[in-house]
């Protein structure tokens, strides 16, 4: 089941929520938007059904390495090289809104072990960022980060939380990249395993520019069913529908698609059986 809302985010969830146990978080890249990514994670949702995948929009600003041309971005780039990496005005913002987004679906019964957080280039750069550096207090290391064509930025402002250093992180990049260069990726891995991380892998794709290819997509979805894999015991928790009201349950019968079956319904016990005969696998 496909979603988008207002402000751009794309929403894959299983057709059943009930069955959803795990939640993938995809950023795009600079002057990208949610769709960019969205046929990727199609794919990816129909090898993880209990997954559930999330594609926000960054927000539209200056920025500067672009002659101060407005677009979706993360935070303002000033330059590719070392010294400008260190100025990303606005990424603590994009880092509030990621953390934040992990938070709901941890309240929704999502361990933060069964979410991965992925990105490619600017949006792998704040994946990763944002990451290893969530409260450690607040839960257990994430599942794991992916990082496609992406790079560490601001590293004068990265640590990693105490507790976070197992975090497993998979970083593709392609060796014929003029954009995020091979050598500023290598040094990105050198630094976070500096600074503490453990489980890094790093895997380059020759002949790959700044994109990802068919080889790079399937060692994803190898990594995300090696860190992710089925577990009912992790299922999200759902409210009752017994104990929903009207409005909340019309709202969650609309998401489920099960609106044609809704039809002619009246009393309120119908639409509440309606919902838990899906729930429980009946229709």
């Amino acid at each position: 089941m496909t979603t988008t809302r207002k402000d751009g985010t794309i929403t894959i969830t299983p057709q059943n929520e009930a069955n959803q146990s795990a939640t993938v978080i995809i950023c795009h890249g600079l002057g990208d938007s949610s769709e960019g990514f969205s046929d990727v994670a199609e794919h990816l949702s129909s090898k993880l059904p209990y997954a559930k995948f999330i594609l926000p929009t960054a927000p539209v600003q200056k920025v500067t390495m672009n002659m101060g041309m407005a677009m979706a971005s993360w935070y303002d780039i000033v330059g590719l090289d070392k010294r400008s990496n260190e100025f990303c005005k606005g990424i603590d913002e994009s880092q509030s809104r990621l953390a934040n987004m992990i938070k709901a679906e941890m309240d929704m019964g999502i361990s933060r072990n069964r979410i991965v957080l992925a990105g490619f280039s600017q949006g792998g750069a704040l994946s990763l960022y944002t990451g290893m550096q969530l409260p450690a207090a607040d839960g257990p290391p994430l599942a794991g980060i992916v990082v496609l064509s992406g790079y560490l930025p601001h590293s004068s402002g990265f640590n990693i939380s105490a507790g976070l250093e197992g975090t497993p992180i998979w970083h593709g990049h392609g060796a014929a990249d003029p954009l995020v260069r091979m050598e500023a990726a290598q040094e990105s891995k050198k630094v976070v395993t500096e600074r503490g991380a453990t489980d890094y892998t790093f895997k380059s794709y020759a002949g790959l520019a700044h994109s990802v290819n068919p080889q790079e997509i399937s060692d994803v979805l190898a990594f995300l069913q090696r860190v992710l894999p089925p577990d009912n015991t992790c299922k999200i928790k759902l409210k009752d529908p017994g104990e929903m009201s009207v409005k909340e349950l019309k709202g969650a019968i609309a998401k489920a698609g099960l609106g044609s079956q809704a039809v002619g319904l009246m009393e309120k016990r119908e639409f509440v059986d309606l919902l838990r005969q899906h729930r429980g696998g009946k229709l």
